[in-house]
């Protein structure tokens, strides 16, 4: 088992920044991937950004590339996502995940392990 615990939400003015810690915990020798999921009211979970535990590979979705930079401390079992020029429409809960597959990293069904969530919310 894995569990995964994120930091760093709160409210922030359009423009500004926040970054969004996640501790994992448990067997996290078994983690291949870590990644970060959001869900805005009324809407489903979309995929923001994961990275790779080994090597380091990234991927970002569309609506956050060159905005969101996803990092990882592999020694502290810890994964980041660096968050500047926020926007309203980033307003969302935001969920730190863990998979142990080495495959398709923005598929939330790829992910075995989740944490509670970490609110965000950007004002205009």
């Amino acid at each position: 088992q894995v569990q995964m615990v994120e930091s760093g939400g709160g409210l922030v003015q359009a423009g500004g920044s926040l970054r969004l810690s996640c501790a994992a915990s448990g067997r996290t020798s078994t983690i291949y991937t870590m990644g970060w999921f959001r869900q805005a009211p009324g809407k489903g979970r979309e995929f923001v950004a994961a990275i790779r535990r080994s090597g380091g590979n990234t991927y970002s979705a569309d609506s956050v590339r060159g905005r969101f930079t996803i990092s990882r401390d592999n020694a502290k079992n810890m994964v980041y996502l660096q968050m500047n020029s926020l926007k309203p429409e980033d307003t969302a809960v935001y969920y730190c995940a863990a998979s142990t597959a080495g495959i398709s990293a923005a598929s939330a069904s790829n992910y075995n392990y989740w944490g509670q969530g970490t609110e965000v919310t950007v004002s205009s």
